[in-house]
């Protein structure tokens, strides 16, 4: 793995193709929201490709019927060792959840080629890798922060807003949902943060996104191990968590491993036009 001189081995948040909706809709669960990858590059055809390549076969596999995992993979050498997870939104069935993180894992492919780590947010689901463990590690910079045009201050709605925000800091577990009327709010952390830091990263989310956005009609704040986002005058779309029974398919599987195998197809004809 070499390096780029004098770059940040950081996550680079691209937002190419950035699509917005100020309110969730299962019809757009594969909408890009962001991404971004690391300087660092591993060498094509090296062990840490073929751990890459088994970790989001992995993970792929795993959506079909859980709406989250992670994984760690030891590998030869602490150069070749690699940790992931993916994350479904609380309210996806099994069958939206595996096809959300399958077009994930094919986009992040394209988006962050050759590099050793890279993050991806859906609207419906989140795929993340690195070559430095980040599981069970708190993360509260802002990733992301969307706010909507000001409306002034309505006091019912801006009233109505600032309960179901606090509603959602008061909840438990790591979806939550809420609506007052039209007002409409979620957060959600990663699954591997702990009760208390699920709770610290969602309170850290809503303050910002209250400060930040002001009067805005809608919001979003993408920290990195959770999110909060409302809207004061959408439908009802946001629902609880789906629990209906997990879903498995031969179709499903057979479809999730062939985006794998085109996404290592399409690195390898890159390298080859690229000359390397």
């Amino acid at each position: 793995m070499t390096p780029l001189p004098s770059q940040p081995q950081h996550l680079i948040l691209l937002f190419l193709s950035f699509s917005f909706l100020p309110f969730f809709s299962l019809s757009a669960i594969d909408t890009f929201v962001f991404g971004g990858c690391t300087q660092l590059r591993y060498s094509p055809n090296s062990a840490y490709e073929t751990n890459l390549n088994s970790l989001l076969t992995s993970l792929v596999n795993s959506a079909t019927y859980s709406s989250y995992n992670n994984y760690t993979i030891q590998g030869s050498s602490p150069q070749d060792a690699l940790f992931g997870l993916y994350q479904c939104r609380g309210d996806l069935s099994m069958p939206d959840c595996a096809t959300c993180i399958a077009r994930a894992v094919t986009q992040l492919g394209g988006l962050c080629s050759d590099t050793c780590g890279g993050a991806l947010q859906l609207e419906g689901c989140y795929v993340k890798y690195d070559n430095s463990s980040f599981l069970g590690v708190e993360d509260k910079t802002v990733v992301l922060k969307k706010c909507g045009p000001s409306v002034g201050y309505e006091e019912e709605a801006m009233g109505r807003r600032d309960a179901v925000l606090g509603a959602l800091v008061g909840a438990s577990g790591g979806y939550r949902v809420g609506g007052a009327g039209k007002v409409q709010g979620v957060a959600q952390c990663v699954g591997d943060l702990s009760g208390s830091e699920c709770q610290d990263c969602v309170g850290e989310a809503i303050g910002r996104l209250k400060s930040d956005c002001g009067t805005a009609d809608f919001g979003d704040m993408f920290l990195g191990k959770c999110y909060a986002r409302y809207n004061t005058h959408g439908p009802p779309v946001f629902s609880k968590a789906h629990h209906g029974k997990p879903f498995l398919t031969t179709t499903t599987t057979t479809t999730a491993i062939s985006l794998i195998n085109l996404m290592v197809m399409v690195r390898r004809h890159l390298r080859l036009s690229l000359g390397y």
